[in-house]
């Protein structure tokens, strides 16, 4: 197993998103980036410790490559707009791929590049591309928050569509569980 740490906004809708992908085997909604130990979603939310909401994904390479994983990154959210997704607004809200190894930061910044040129995106890309130092877990209640609450107004309005958004443009990507569930 391999892990891959992404801020694309709201942890949230990069959680749904991610859990959907055929060959990942978990992901863990927390913070990274920042300067203070063990944040809490309290002090993060001020913009203040520096830290991003981020996705820890653990993969397996076998089934997902780390490339694809970018390709779903560089799709399911603006990477033009700095710090900011949608109505969320400030630093812990960026777009950042924290790499865990030289490997990782080669295909980050190639993926990067590739979309800047695309015309996929009418603006620049902003996405920060740094090395992961830590990563810290986001309480117990952020942790699957849309399967746990998929009728709450936010995941409704702003989750649900990007979900849908994704699963038409990666749905041959999708878990077995996913596509059972597209089906009904």
């Amino acid at each position: 197993m391999e892990l891959a740490t992404f801020g694309t906004g709201c942890f949230w809708c990069t959680e749904a998103i991610f859990q959907q992908l055929r060959g990942v085997t978990s992901v863990v909604s927390g913070y990274s980036g920042g300067q203070l130990e063990n944040p809490t979603y309290e002090q993060v939310s001020t913009g203040a410790t520096g830290h991003a909401e981020v996705c820890q994904i653990e993969y397996d390479p076998r089934q997902i490559t780390y490339d694809e994983l970018l390709e779903v990154f560089f799709t399911v959210h603006d990477p033009t707009t700095l710090n900011r997704q949608g109505d969320d607004i400030g630093t812990q809200y960026r777009s950042v791929i924290f790499y865990h190894n030289e490997e990782q930061r080669r295909a980050a910044e190639a993926a990067k590049a590739r979309v800047n040129t695309s015309g996929v995106w009418k603006n620049p890309i902003v996405t920060e591309i740094k090395p992961f130092t830590k990563f810290y877990r986001a309480e117990d209640y952020h942790q699957n928050y849309y399967r746990r609450n998929p009728n709450l107004s936010y995941c409704r309005l702003v989750i649900r569509p990007k979900l849908g958004k994704f699963e038409h443009t990666f749905k041959l990507k999708l878990s077995g569980e996913e596509i059972k569930e597209l089906r009904r």
